[in-house]
């Protein structure tokens, strides 16, 4: 069974960057035509989808974020990182990875983390 668990620190101060890892155990980053996401949800509001990076390692972003975000992955360890730089309080939310044959997701299966709190303070 495919389990995702997100780490990383739960507070950013403004202007930093975010950092945060998904390992990813039973199974491999590289197995074909999955797409491994982060997925993000602000308090009081719906999930967004920030970006994914696939099987072989094409990466993919939303429009809204691409400009402050990276997905990049280490396949010895069988994680991959999300990078979101330039933080404001706006970026405060409960932070997911998951796993899926579509680039894009926002909705929940068996294949996602239980996700991190993530808040943006000084």
């Amino acid at each position: 069974q495919v389990q995702l668990q997100e780490s990383g620190p739960g507070l950013v101060k403004p202007s930093q960057t975010l950092s945060l890892t998904c390992t990813v155990s039973g199974g491999s980053i590289t197995s074909d035509y999955y797409y491994w996401s982060w997925i993000r949800q602000p308090p009081g509001k719906g999930l967004e989808w920030m970006g994914a990076i696939s099987y072989s390692g094409k990466t993919y972003y939303s429009p809204s974020l691409q400009s402050r975000t990276s997905i990049s992955r280490d396949t010895s360890k069988n994680q991959f990182t999300l990078q979101l730089t330039s933080v404001t309080p706006e970026d405060t939310a409960v932070y997911f990875c998951a796993r899926d044959h579509r680039v894009v997701t926002t909705t929940p299966n068996n294949y996602w983390g239980q996700g991190t709190q993530v808040t943006v303070s000084s």
